[in-house]
């Protein structure tokens, strides 16, 4: 979801008419990769033997700082100037006590998301708006609280992970980020966060959300991880979070007016019509497996990340096998029937784990979310509700709650009561367990 602090109802009305369905198979441009590698058997992920202890996690290092001037997102015939990023490795992960057992190890096994003792966990959660945007604008790291009982009143909804987006600019401290909001303090903010999450028995999905090529800042969404710091960005989250198998890399929010290739491969900004070189998400998983990081990762699909239709035909390379699908599903989408996800996603779920990051309806209801909820839970798909901030206005944009305590708007409710019955099922098919024992 591209969020700015500005009303956004003009924002859904022109991604309605210009996402392209899913289901159609014609989001974006480009066939299938010709590239003559191909993509790790799904069939052996890495073994597990056992859970991995959730850890602290120790801030990435600064990236070399790049010039700061005006931001601007205009497309431009040719690449932007480059600051290049080297991304210095950061310390490992100082060990703490081991985290909720049940979402520790978490690997790719065929496809499924399973802990490390082999029991499927399907992610069931929220979207945290506001680290992705705060820090370049210059007014916090976070918009709202971050305490334990902001994260408290989450865990209460009975979810079990949050994403969270991030900037690439203000992780790196490039590019003119407010130093008071970047850098250290930046990545100490969301190394904390993380690990209040994964106390709070809540997996942490960090994501890619705003990046920029070149000088530029980091104000926006862009078509794709920009080639000049991505991978770098990439490199240190990794090396913060490659002890903690609670945290989960989404590699980029919402690929979008790109082809295949270039999504998989990158390319010239020429090339894939840019505004500047892009990575792939190749370039993407090499750089958070040569941090040795074995984290799960999930890639994000065309059109905004509602495309998958040629996504295993152009599989990311990962020699780990902890590879996901992430699907974005919304009311303005093309897509939105059943039968369209049947024709696409449902046969992908037979092969490859999907996350669904971001679901929503902008008509503060919930008719939209009830019948793709059902659908995702009878394919075992987790999914996450945008967006778990109180400024959001519903009746313009998906909002899921009024106030921080968790009460809910009329949109937000349809998640939090069907969460409950899920919740509720599961407790009383574990009691039934227990009285079948005696």
């Amino acid at each position: 979801m591209v969020r700015y602090r500005v009303d956004i109802a003009t924002l859904f009305a022109g991604i309605a008419v210009t996402l392209l369905p899913a289901c159609s198979g014609g989001g974006s441009p480009g066939a299938p990769s010709t590239s003559p590698q191909t993509a790790s058997a799904r069939a052996t992920p890495a073994p597990h033997a056992s859970a991995t202890p959730a850890s602290t996690a120790t801030p990435g290092s600064t990236a070399t700082p790049g010039s700061s001037p005006a931001p601007t997102h205009a497309p431009s015939a040719s690449p932007t100037p480059r600051a290049t990023a080297t991304a210095t490795p950061a310390p490992s992960a100082t060990p703490s006590p081991a985290g909720t057992p049940a979402i520790t190890g978490l690997h790719v096994a065929g496809n499924a998301i399973v802990n490390g003792a082999g029991v499927r966990v399907v992610p069931h959660g929220v979207d945290r708006s506001g680290t992705e945007y705060a820090c370049i604008q210059n007014f916090g790291i976070f918009d709202g609280p971050s305490d334990a009982t902001s994260v408290a009143a989450m865990a209460a909804w009975h979810i079990n992970a949050v994403r969270v987006p991030l900037n690439e600019d203000c992780w790196l401290a490039i590019n003119g980020a407010p130093s008071q909001y970047s850098g250290t303090a930046y990545r100490t903010a969301i190394a904390d966060y993380v690990n209040l999450l994964n106390e709070h028995g809540l997996i942490a999905i960090l994501d890619l959300h705003w990046n920029a090529g070149g000088t530029q800042q980091a104000t926006g969404q862009e078509p794709m991880a920009d080639a000049d710091h991505g991978p770098a960005f990439w490199s240190s989250v990794a090396t913060t979070f490659k002890g903690n198998s609670s945290v989960i890399f989404d590699l980029y929010n919402e690929p979008n007016s790109i082809g295949w290739s270039c999504w998989r491969n990158g390319g010239s900004a020429s090339a894939c019509g840019t505004p500047f070189d892009i990575a792939g998400m190749n370039a993407l998983i090499a750089a958070v497996r040569s941090a040795g990081a074995t984290n799960v990762v999930m890639a994000g699909g065309l059109a905004y990340s509602n495309d998958l239709s040629q996504w295993l035909a152009n599989e990311p390379l990962d020699a780990t096998g902890n590879l996901a699908a992430s699907w974005h599903v919304y009311s303005f989408n093309a897509c939105d029937t059943t039968s369209c996800y049947d024709a696409v996603e449902g046969t992908l779920a037979e092969t490859v784990p999907i996350v669904a990051g971001e679901i929503g309806e902008s008509d503060c209801a919930h008719g939209f979310i009830d019948p793709l909820m059902a659908w995702l839970d009878a394919h075992e798909t987790g999914y996450l509700g945008w967006a778990w901030n109180a400024d959001f206005d519903c009746s313009s944009g998906p909002g899921l709650i009024s106030s921080y305590d968790g009460t809910p708007t009329a949109f937000g409710i349809g998640l939090q009561e069907h969460l409950a019955s899920l919740a509720s099922a599961s407790s009383t098919r574990r009691a039934e367990g227990l009285r079948r024992r005696w």
